[in-house]
């Protein structure tokens, strides 16, 4: 968990490192990965070097709604105690915290159709390589297999390597705001 939060800050900021932005850098993990990893560890994958150091991760929630549920009953409440509303050392200490009070959600019209959304972080050292794309082949076969008919995630606007990456891995823009691009995905029906 150490490895992934530390992975989790060092790309917050759309791609890039956003430690100087923290004063407390767990928080982007609180926010964006340590309720993956404790509420659906099957859908959580980490990809380390030769030297079994963890470089990145992709993790996933099955059906979103679901997973907001289980958040809001066992992963929110000990953040929302210990971090109250407008607590926070630097703005983006602040803006995390306001996640943990008000949590992103995607629209119906989104998990309608692809119920599963991810998250997927990788160090410099994994980009270019093909892992970002062996890691969204591994979640979405554990989706798929698990019986999602589709995937989604959000991107910031301005994190323009990122919208690529799920643009040639196999990803559509389903909607844009000013901040945020969600990039959905279809998958193939469950093997039997």
């Amino acid at each position: 968990m150490a490895a992934m939060y530390d992975i989790c800050v060092r790309t917050a900021d759309a791609g890039g490192d956003a430690r100087p932005l923290h004063g407390d850098p767990d928080l982007p993990g609180h926010v964006w990965a340590g309720a993956y990893v404790t509420l659906e560890p099957e859908h959580a994958f980490v990809l380390v070097d030769d030297g079994d150091v963890p470089i990145g991760y992709v993790i996933g929630a099955l059906d979103s709604r679901s997973f907001e549920d289980r958040c809001e009953r066992a992963w929110w409440p000990s953040l929302r105690e210990r971090y109250p509303v407008g607590s926070g050392e630097t703005e983006r200490d602040r803006l995390e915290i306001g996640f943990i009070h008000a949590p992103p959600t995607a629209s119906d019209e989104v998990v309608a159709d692809y119920p599963s959304h991810l998250h997927i972080d990788l160090l410099p050292a994994a980009q270019g390589r093909g892992a970002g794309r062996r890691l969204i082949e591994t979640l979405v076969a554990s989706l798929s297999a698990d019986g999602s008919p589709g995937v989604h995630l959000g991107v910031a606007v301005r994190n323009e390597n990122a919208r690529a990456f799920y643009e040639r891995v196999g990803f559509t823009e389903f909607a844009r705001t000013a901040d945020t691009v969600t990039f959905v995905m279809p998958l193939p029906p469950r093997s039997r």
